[in-house]
């Protein structure tokens, strides 16, 4: 956009024309021009305006990268329950987001909820785009989760994930992330999650995050000072039935009883990537090629 055009959109625009001249700076780095686009839609619609003004004035700031000047606009408008409720708290929880500011973003989706922590489960939110240019979403439950971490509140992010309803590798995923929240509160309680989170990565043929998840085990085994054999052995068994070399020789290196033929042996074959078990050969595998019998079961 010329100079020119600039100073007409600024000076005449609407909040459309002004939230398109934002997306244009931001584009081309140019901050000067939205420090004053952003001033400009602070005054360019003033309180009372309908919902749909007040709306397209808050998602302009949020185009010229200004989510606390978002927020004051939204305050301008108060929405009663039903359709106009959720679009405000949504547009409140991007706004939050985009200014890290974790209470404010977690109260939003706690509103959302209205009470009920599962609604949130099946709740998609756009979180970014990909390469191609399509939107990344994620479960509203794991954001809140997240944003209660991030605002130091692990026992009530221990609580959100814990009310997901969703089986199989997300319930698995959500069950690891429990049991290392709970570790150093609850190891009894941590152990339990722990071996579900195994069942469930398991049941799906999951094997990828089933490593993920004893490797878990081992760690928080050698973080307390206990027996870490189990698991080492657990994971060496799974990592040698899915033909894993690279996790097989990061067991050996920290094996207290360490083979150095065994140790050379492996990093030979992941030096020579066609060679039998070389890294070539490493990679995510069909159901054809799973474990016939579930290698974490218990010895």
């Amino acid at each position: 956009m010329s100079l020119e055009a600039f100073a007409t959109v600024l000076q005449e625009g609407d909040i459309s024309q002004l939230s398109a001249a934002c997306a244009d700076a931001d584009r081309f780095g140019l901050q000067e021009r939205l420090r004053l686009l952003r001033n400009r839609l602070m005054l360019v619609a003033p309180s009372p305006q309908p919902f749909a003004v007040v709306m397209a004035n808050a998602r302009a700031l949020l185009a010229c990268k200004a989510p606390d000047s978002t927020q004051i606009v939204l305050s301008r408008y108060g929405p009663g329950p039903g359709l106009q409720r959720r679009e405000w708290l949504l547009l409140s929880w991007q706004a939050a987001s985009a200014a890290l500011d974790q209470d404010r973003a977690a109260l939003a989706l706690r509103r959302l909820a209205d009470g009920d922590l599962t609604r949130l489960d099946t709740e998609l939110l756009i979180v970014g785009q990909s390469e191609d240019g399509l939107p990344l979403t994620r479960s509203a439950l794991d954001l809140l989760a997240n944003h209660e971490l991030a605002a130091g509140r692990p026992e009530e992010a221990v609580t959100v994930l814990l009310a997901g309803r969703t089986p199989g590798v997300v319930a698995s995923r959500r069950l690891g992330q429990v049991a290392e929240l709970l570790a150093p509160l609850d190891p009894e309680r941590s152990d339990l999650l722990l071996e579900a989170a195994l069942d469930q990565a398991a049941a799906e043929q999951a094997w990828g995050l089933a490593e993920d998840l004893l490797r878990l085990q081992l760690r928080l085994a050698l973080q307390r000072g206990g027996d870490a054999e189990r698991p080492r052995e657990r994971l060496r068994r799974l990592a040698s039935r899915v033909d894993d070399r690279l996790t097989l020789l990061e067991l050996e290196q920290i094996s207290p009883d360490w083979d150095q033929q065994r140790l050379q042996d492996l990093e030979d074959q992941l030096r020579s990537p066609r060679a039998a078990g070389g890294h070539a050969s490493l990679g995510e595998s069909d159901s054809s090629e799973a474990p016939a019998s579930n290698p974490l079961a218990t010895p």
